[in-house]
């Protein structure tokens, strides 16, 4: 493409050069050659005045005298009647340029110039013209150079990110190049990158909240099924088998909340359900694996309390609060149910260290912990409790005490308020 817009534009200077240059070379010679013949005429005529004026004066008239007259290059010859010839000069050979004037008396006067000097004087326009010609065509080719590369660089600037695109690098430019054309396909392949950079995010972020998401129903659920192949008591089994069906249940539910989230954040399948068999089941599931390290979880607060969500999106924020107190708190957790104007909340504390007060304004960002953690539970734990129309917040930082706020219903039934246990 440089090379044809250098050619192209090569080609119209050297036409235009052509067509002008030639025009001007034939009305310079023309010109040089008409003044040239002038100053001959001219001559001619200022000698037969100074002959008629001495003639009429009866004074001398020699060479001596007209050799004044005339230019030293050129060559005059003087004809009177009843006299000699005078001649004034040396005569030039070759071609030549003439004037002959007659006066009154009948004398007549040559004059005559080489037509070298006008072939001289050509050939000295020629060449300004053409250096002039010479100098256009080298501004030509640097212009045609600089447009080139104004041209060509940013379609390969384009064709470099339209490759990265493709080869799976969505990062935009943002480089512009001041042609409103190119500048338009920058645009496009901008929005096109950020687009992609979207979709590649949503990827990451959907097998990221999937991973922790799923990791912990699925230790529950190996937890049952090792449960069931230590014991031979038939009742043992069903029991466990009934419970690791339900964790199955719960397990897909999440999933398909997952993929909901990650289609469209905004849809939700709020129902009203009754909030104590999910504050249930969770310390139920979770109680386990507390046992196991010698901790305790209990519950406590209003019951009967019904609120409006989805169980099974309401029943992960639970797990990632109380996931997040076994791997980052100590002592008892405890939840606690309460009401707050038209909202039930829920809280989860425990007795550990806390949350340190540099994090607190941050813990719920993406890849924000205070351990050695994904940083991703609270943050996919806000995402559901928003999805559904509630929130959640850290009420405090130290013990650290997480709120989950649902919008409650009017059917709710508010007993009293339940034991620790």
């Amino acid at each position: 493409m440089r090379r044809r817009l250098i050619n192209s534009t090569l080609a119209v200077v050297l036409v235009v050069i052509a067509v002008f240059g030639v025009s001007l070379v034939i009305v310079e010679t023309r010109t040089i050659s008409s003044s040239a013949q002038e100053s001959v005429d001219s001559e001619a005529l200022r000698l037969i005045s100074v002959i008629e004026s001495r003639l009429l004066g009866s004074e001398r008239i020699n060479p001596a005298v007209l050799a004044e007259q005339i230019d030293d290059k050129r060559y005059a010859l003087v004809k009177m009647p009843g006299r000699a010839p005078i001649e004034v000069g040396k005569r030039p050979g070759g071609r030549v340029i003439t004037a002959t004037e007659t006066g009154e008396h009948g004398e007549t006067v040559t004059v005559e110039e080489s037509r070298s000097a006008v072939t001289r004087e050509v050939g000295r326009t020629l060449m300004i013209i053409g250096a002039v010609a010479l100098l256009a065509i080298v501004s030509a080719v640097l212009l045609a150079v600089r447009q080139a590369d104004k041209l060509a660089s940013p379609l390969t600037d384009l064709a470099e990110t339209a490759e990265r695109l493709g080869s799976g690098d969505p990062r935009p430019r943002h480089k512009r190049y001041g042609v409103p054309e190119l500048d338009r396909v920058a645009d496009v392949l901008d929005a096109s990158a950020e687009r992609i950079a979207r979709m590649l995010t949503a990827e990451r972020r959907l097998a990221a909240d999937a991973s922790h998401q799923l990791r912990t129903p699925l230790t529950a659920l190996s937890m049952r099924i090792e449960e069931i192949s230590l014991t031979d008591d038939p009742e043992t089994v069903k029991e466990e088998a009934h419970i690791a069906l339900a964790q199955v249940e719960r397990l897909t539910d999440v999933v398909e909340r997952l993929l909901t989230n990650a289609r469209d954040p905004r849809t939700g399948s709020a129902v009203v359900f009754d909030l104590d068999e999910v504050v249930k089941q969770q310390i139920e599931e979770w109680r386990p694996a507390y046992r196991g390290e010698g901790r305790a979880i209990v519950c406590s607060g209003k019951q009967g309390l019904s609120a409006v969500g989805t169980p099974g999106a309401v029943a992960q924020v639970l797990a990632a609060l109380i996931e997040n107190s076994l791997m980052h708190g100590g002592g008892t957790v405890a939840l606690r149910t309460r009401v707050t104007g038209n909202q039930a909340v829920i809280e989860v504390t425990d007795e550990g260290p806390g949350v340190p007060a540099d994090l607190g304004a941050r813990i719920f960002e993406r890849t924000i912990s205070g351990r050695n953690s994904t940083g991703i539970g609270l943050a996919v734990a806000r995402d559901l409790a928003e999805a559904d129309g509630g929130r959640l917040e850290l009420l405090q930082q130290q013990p650290p005490v997480f709120a989950l706020f649902l919008s409650r219903t009017a059917q709710s039934r508010e007993e009293p308020e339940r034991p620790v246990r």
